[in-house]
């Protein structure tokens, strides 16, 4: 036989290193699939789904690697860089385990950050209830009558012979000594009249003066005043027929007026 046909190898020896060559493919196969098996058990969350995707790829790489080393076509640039790529992906399977935190996917970022949901409007305050006004004091008239009772005698401008024209104010017929009142506060002052008889005179702050006359005696000779104050007594003093108050009102600038009417307009009906 010629020394190159004992070199060849025979067909018995070729099926021979195609069957090991095929228990290797198939034992690379298993620990690949041992492989990934390892790593589903060992991270069975959901954070470790994308190293198990990445690791299998990596064992699928590999027997791609093998089967086309077998044909004899392996890209020199694969080789060389699939001992980086499978580190990396160690170094990344470790990181989950110890506990990093996975690389937030795509659909991750997508979902909304807790807390910014918007909240319910706060609940607005209590309107506070107006509080109960206390009630009003019983409003003070803004005169008092000159003397404790009601009625008249003569009236305003009424004629007579006793008086030199007509009666210029209203008569109270009460008895002597009766208290006479201020009708209102002022500044108060006295005098003597032949006719008036003894008299008190009060000036209000808008200049009006109240006249008491025919009195008995004073209790107050000048000065302020407060309403009610009691300046004098009732008598018959001057030209008179007998125990009565003559008053009158006279406006500031002006003669006597019709006291009725005034007493009426401050809220007071004497008669």
């Amino acid at each position: 036989m010629a020394p190159d046909a004992a070199a060849r190898p025979t067909r018995a020896e070729l099926r021979l290193a195609a069957r090991e060559q095929s228990r290797a493919q198939r034992r690379g196969a298993a620990k690949a699939a041992t492989r990934t098996a390892l790593l589903r058990v060992a991270l069975p969350s959901v954070a470790a789904l994308g190293v198990a995707a990445a690791a299998a790829v990596t064992v699928q790489g590999e027997a791609d690697q093998q089967r086309a080393q077998a044909a004899g076509r392996v890209p020199q640039t694969a080789t060389e860089n699939a001992p980086d790529t499978a580190a990396a992906q160690t170094a990344a399977a470790h990181a989950v385990a110890a506990g990093a935190p996975a690389q937030a996917s795509r659909g991750d970022a997508r979902q909304p950050l807790a807390g910014a949901q918007p909240t319910d409007a706060p609940a607005e305050a209590p309107t506070a209830q107006p509080t109960a006004e206390p009630a009003p004091e019983p409003v003070k008239p803004k005169v008092v009558m000159p003397v404790a009772r009601h009625g008249l005698g003569e009236v305003f401008g009424e004629a007579g012979t006793h008086w030199a024209n007509r009666h210029t104010g209203i008569d109270f017929p009460v008895d002597g000594g009766s208290e006479v009142y201020a009708v209102a506060d002022g500044t108060l002052r006295t005098q003597w009249n032949p006719f008036y008889g003894y008299m008190t005179i009060i000036k209000m702050s808008d200049g009006t003066e109240a006249w008491y006359c025919h009195l008995r005696a004073y209790k107050v000779r000048k000065g302020p005043v407060k309403q009610g104050d009691v300046v004098a007594f009732v008598g018959s003093s001057g030209n008179s027929t007998g125990p009565h108050l003559h008053f009158e009102i006279r406006p500031p600038g002006s003669g006597p007026i019709d006291p009725l009417p005034w007493f009426l307009s401050n809220g007071l009906d004497p008669r």
